[in-house]
């Protein structure tokens, strides 16, 4: 079975990083899709947020980085599953989710959710917790994969 991880992944966290490593574990392939969404002003690029998570993902074989715009629900009706795949934190999580989730199921009925709960050790955290942090020099290296702590210092000198 596969399944797509839609976000913005500006940057892929730790957090991110655990729910696309037990994916790996239960289906045979992950797509991880990253959302170009015009309207926001990320801090990377789509080419760099796809090179990170290239870099941070490239022991799982079964695992591929791709992005898109638009609709999640178009990108899905191109791809070879109906499957999504969502993180969930705490509650506030799952109310957004599965709103997203039966808006997307009333686009295509075809389109299934599936939620995953994240570890405790990564409930706090978000790729704007992160971008805080780091832009005030703190230390993020226990947040986010090397490549990412790399960039962010970069982005933040």
């Amino acid at each position: 079975m596969k399944v797509i991880y839609p976000g913005s992944f500006d940057p892929v966290t730790n957090g991110h990083l655990d729910i696309i490593q037990r994916a790996a574990k239960n289906f045979d392939e992950v797509t991880v899709a990253i959302l170009d969404n015009k309207s926001k002003s990320p801090l990377f690029t789509i080419e760099e947020r796809i090179a990170m998570l290239k870099e941070a993902t490239k022991s799982l074989e079964n695992v591929n980085i791709d992005s898109f715009s638009g609709l999640l629900v178009d990108y899905v009706a191109k791809s070879n599953t109906n499957t999504v795949l969502r993180g969930l934190r705490a509650i506030s999580d799952y109310e957004n989710e599965m709103r997203n989730a039966l808006a997307n199921n009333s686009l295509n009925n075809d389109v299934e959710t599936i939620f995953m709960v994240s570890k405790s050790e990564y409930t706090f955290l978000s790729s704007s917790v992160v971008k805080e942090i780091a832009s005030f020099n703190g230390d993020v290296k226990n947040m986010v994969p090397e490549v990412v702590c790399k960039q962010l210092k970069e982005k933040y000198k």
